[in-house]
């Protein structure tokens, strides 16, 4: 497996990522178990956030109990497939800070093109995690993470429901330094630049358009 490639096979998000891949799964159903499965995926993430402790008092006796240390997370949505991931991770992190990206593919170059860019401050003392469901050719992705290192991020993270080996190929050439968490890393990317098998188009079945 590859260096900073984490795949989560957990059988929950195995199984809800079935039924997300199955064509009959409709919009409604395919948010939900998309926000479930962000969910189960944050906990992956955020395994290592720095802590601390300070004394609490129980019902019963008083203790030294962890608690997060530092600055808070910062979320990047790259826009718009990245949306179904935010909210359920905002569900595991309230307090997160959330930032935009926005990005398209050029459907003949499959190079990706800046429209929108929105961040949270002092990114450079933040835990920053990008959201986007897929990584495919990784030019979108890493140029997402050329974005944030403009903006002084040193930490990234990058949450994704599915990658392609092209793409992790690319990811790793570009920024070798970013752990990657995923659902499963699929088979090959079509002559189109999507993965095979994948489950279609991540935007389009989020939001029920074509």
């Amino acid at each position: 497996m590859p260096d900073h490639l984490t795949i989560v096979d957990h059988p929950l998000v195995q199984h809800k990522l079935t039924l997300m891949r199955e064509t009959t799964t409709p919009s409604n159903t395919f948010r939900q178990l998309l926000r479930e499965i962000s969910q189960l995926l944050a906990f992956e993430v955020t395994r290592d956030l720095p802590t601390t402790t300070r004394r609490i008092e129980t019902p019963l006796c008083e203790m030294q109990a962890p608690v997060l240390v530092g600055r808070k997370p910062a979320l990047v949505s790259i826009l718009r497939a990245g949306n179904g991931l935010l909210d359920g991770m905002l569900d595991v992190l309230p307090s997160a800070r959330v930032g935009f990206v926005g990005l398209y593919r050029d459907e003949e170059t499959l190079e990706p093109v800046q429209y929108y860019l929105k961040l949270p401050n002092h990114l450079e003392d933040r835990t920053v995690i990008v959201v986007d469901p897929m990584i495919a050719t990784g030019h979108s992705s890493a140029a997402a993470v050329d974005l944030l290192k403009a903006q002084g991020a040193k930490n990234i993270r990058f949450v994704c429901l599915l990658a392609a080996p092209e793409g992790i190929a690319h990811m790793r050439e570009k920024h070798a330094d970013v752990e990657i968490i995923t659902a499963a890393l699929d088979d090959h990317l079509n002559d189109r630049g999507y993965i095979v098998p994948g489950l279609g188009d991540a935007g389009d079945r989020i939001f029920g358009t074509k």
